[in-house]
C-alpha cells in the first residue's frame, strides 16, 4: 500500500519515553525525588492528541499543581527552532486538565511536539517537557490512511493487572503506525467498582491496581475524575496516547450502565439516584479529559463528522445523549429513537455533503445485535434491535429512515465500526435477507473489548437481514483478560486503489478476519 512509512518514529518515541517515565509519572508511581521536590509543575498522566485534521489538532494535559501550559512544535524530534503555543491556564476548576488548539499545520506531516507546564508566578519555572508526536490528515488521497478502533477499558471487575503487563493491547494497536484511534465508548467503567483481587475459575488470581476513586460507583464530580485518572496510570495507554491521536465517543459506562435521560435510579449502590445528575457530573469530567473539538464549542456535544483527507470522513454518533427511554423498543411510531431528531438530520445533512472516498460511521452501539437491558427486572432493550425479525419497530425506524436516506441519494462508500458487546463479529446486512428491504447492503465490524469481561455473542434481528459472517466470542460471560478475548479493529485504505480493508484482531495483534471493499458504491 502507500501509506507513507515513518522510519525511526517508534523507536525515537520508545526511546524518549522510557528516557523520561521515572520524571513523568506521579510522585506515587515512583517519580524521580529531585523534580518531586523542586516544586515545578509535573505532567504525570502523558498527554494527549485529539480530533486532528489536516492543519490542526488538540494537546492535552494534566498538572499535578497550578500551571501555564505552553505546548512547542517542531518537524523534527531535534526541536530545533520551535513554534510555541501558549495554553490555558490549569487549575482545579478543570482537574488541572487542558486542551491547546494547534493551528494551521502542514498537512500530511508528522508533528512533534512537548508539553512544558510553568509555574504561573514564574515562567522560568516549567516541569520537565512530555513529549509526543502526531500526524496530520492529508491532502493528497495517495497517502492512504489507517486507523484501529476498539471500547471498553476496565469493566466487570477487570482492571490494570500489572502481572499480565497492563493495557498491552495498545502496543499492538501501536505497532501498526495508526493516523488515529476511535475509542467507541466506554473509556471508563464509573459504574465499576475495583477490589484488588479476583479469584479466577482456574485457580489463579487476578491482581488490579486500585485507587480511592474505583473502590465504589462514581457518583461525585470527584469520583468521575478519578476514573479517568485511573487509566493514565497504564504506561501502555500513556506510550500510545504520546503517539496516536484519538477519536473518542461515550457511551453508557462513563455514567452508568444502560442509562437514558431521565432515568431515575434503582440501584442500592447509589444515593444519588437521578441520572441526569450523574450525566451532567460525568460529561464535565468526559470533556476534561479527552481532547475534543465540539465539546468546546458553548452546545458541548459529542456527535462530530472528522474530515481526514480527501479518503476518510468519520462520522462520530452519540447514541446515548438524545435517547428515549429503554423499553420493549416495539413501538410503531418513535420520532425520538436513539439518535434524537436534530441529531438525526445533522447526520444526513453531514452524508449528502461529504466529497470523501469512505464515510465510517462510529457507532457507540451496533445495529442488528439484540443487546438487552435486564437491569429492573423487565424484558427492555438496550440498543436498536429487539428481536422481532419483522417491520421496523420503535428505535429501529430511525435506521431504517438513515438506510433509506442513504440509498436514494445515493451515497456511496459507508461502513459501519462499533464495539459494546465485548466480542469480535463482522455483520452483512443484506435486503434479499431483511424484512425492511428499502436500503442498500453495507458491513458492520464490531471489535472490542480493549479491556474487559468478554461475552457470548448476541442474537441478530433480521428486519435489516445481517448475516453474522464472522464472529469470535467465549461461550461464558465475563471471561477475564487473562484468557484472551480482547480485540480491536483495524480499517486499512490503500493510496492508490482507494480499496478499504478492514482487519479484526486479537489483543497481541493477531489477525483474525479480514474483508476488503472496493470504493464509489452505494452498497457493498
Amino acid at each position: 500500500m502507500s501509506h507513507r512509512p515513518l522510519p525511526g518514529r517508534r523507536s525515537v518515541l520508545r526511546g524518549s519515553l522510557a528516557a523520561s517515565a521515572a520524571l513523568t509519572l506521579p510522585v506515587g508511581l515512583g517519580a524521580a525525588p529531585a523534580l518531586a521536590l523542586s516544586g515545578r509543575p509535573k505532567a504525570g498522566w502523558g498527554v494527549q492528541t485529539g480530533d486532528v485534521t489536516a492543519h490542526s489538532g488538540l494537546v492535552w494535559v494534566r498538572s499535578d499543581r497550578p500551571a501555564r501550559m505552553v505546548v512547542e512544535t517542531s518537524a523534527t524530534e531535534s526541536f530545533r527552532n520551535p513554534r510555541r503555543w501558549y495554553g490555558p491556564l490549569l487549575g482545579k476548576d478543570s482537574d488541572f486538565t487542558g486542551t491547546t488548539l494547534l493551528r494551521g499545520l502542514p498537512s500530511g506531516e508528522q508533528i512533534h511536539y512537548r508539553v512544558l507546564l510553568a509555574d504561573p508566578d514564574d515562567p522560568r519555572r516549567t516541569g520537565e517537557p512530555v513529549t509526543g508526536t502526531f500526524r496530520t490528515a492529508p491532502a493528497r488521497r495517495r497517502d492512504g490512511v489507517r486507523f484501529v478502533w476498539s471500547g471498553d477499558l476496565a469493566g466487570q471487575g477487570w482492571g490494570i493487572n500489572p502481572e499480565l503487563g497492563g493495557y498491552r493491547i495498545y502496543d499492538a494497536m501501536a505497532a501498526l503506525d495508526p493516523d488515529f484511534f476511535i475509542c467507541s465508548g466506554d473509556n471508563v467503567y464509573a459504574d465499576g467498582p475495583l477490589t484488588e483481587t479476583v479469584a479466577l475459575p482456574d485457580g489463579r488470581t487476578w491482581r488490579n491496581i486500585t485507587t480511592e476513586e474505583k473502590a465504589k460507583v462514581a457518583e461525585t464530580l470527584a469520583e468521575f475524575r478519578g476514573n479517568f485518572r485511573y487509566n493514565l496510570l497504564d504506561e501502555n495507554l500513556r506510550a500510545f496516547n504520546a503517539r496516536v491521536p484519538s477519536i473518542i465517543q461515550w457511551d453508557d459506562h462513563e455514567v452508568t450502565n444502560n442509562w437514558y435521560p431521565g432515568e431515575i435510579l434503582s440501584d442500592s449502590r447509589y444515593t444519588e439516584k437521578n441520572v441526569d445528575v450523574l450525566a451532567a457530573r460525568a460529561r464535565q469530567a468526559f470533556s476534561e479529559y479527552f481532547p475534543m473539538s465540539t465539546l468546546r464549542r458553548p452546545e458541548g456535544r459529542v456527535y462530530r463528522v472528522q474530515h481526514h483527507g480527501p479518503l476518510l470522513d468519520v462520522f462520530v454518533l452519540d447514541m446515548r445523549t438524545y435517547r428515549n427511554a429503554n423499553s420493549t423498543d416495539d413501538q410503531t411510531t418513535d420520532p425520538q429513537g436513539i439518535l434524537g431528531r436534530e441529531q438525526l438530520q445533522w447526520l444526513k445533512r453531514e452524508l449528502s455533503r461529504s466529497r470523501a472516498v469512505w464515510k465510517v460511521i462510529a457507532s457507540d452501539m451496533p445495529l442488528g445485535l439484540v443487546v438487552p437491558d435486564t437491569g429492573d427486572g423487565k424484558p427492555n432493550i438496550e440498543a436498536v434491535a429487539q428481536g422481532d425479525p419483522g417491520a421496523p419497530l420503535g428505535r429501529e425506524l430511525q435506521i431504517a429512515e438513515l438506510l433509506r436516506f442513504i440509498k436514494h441519494r445515493r451515497i456511496t462508500g459507508t461502513v459501519w465500526v462499533t464495539a459494546d458487546v465485548h466480542y469480535t463479529s463482522a455483520q452483512h446486512y443484506q435486503p434479499s435477507r431483511a424484512a425492511f428491504t428499502d436500503f442498500e447492503p453495507f458491513w458492520e465490524f464490531v471489535s472490542g473489548p480493549l479491556n474487559a469481561g468478554a461475552f457470548p455473542a448476541n442474537a441478530l434481528d433480521n428486519t435489516f437481514g445481517p448475516e453474522r459472517v464472522f464472529v469470535k466470542a467465549p461461550t461464558t460471560a465475563n471471561v477475564s483478560p487473562a484468557n484472551g478475548y480482547q480485540f480491536f479493529g483495524e480499517v486499512d485504505i490503500d493510496g492508490d486503489t482507494a480499496e478499504l480493508t478492514v482487519r479484526l484482531r486479537e489483543q497481541d495483534g493477531t489477525v483474525l478476519f479480514t474483508k476488503a471493499l472496493q470504493p464509489g458504491r452505494v452498497g457493498q
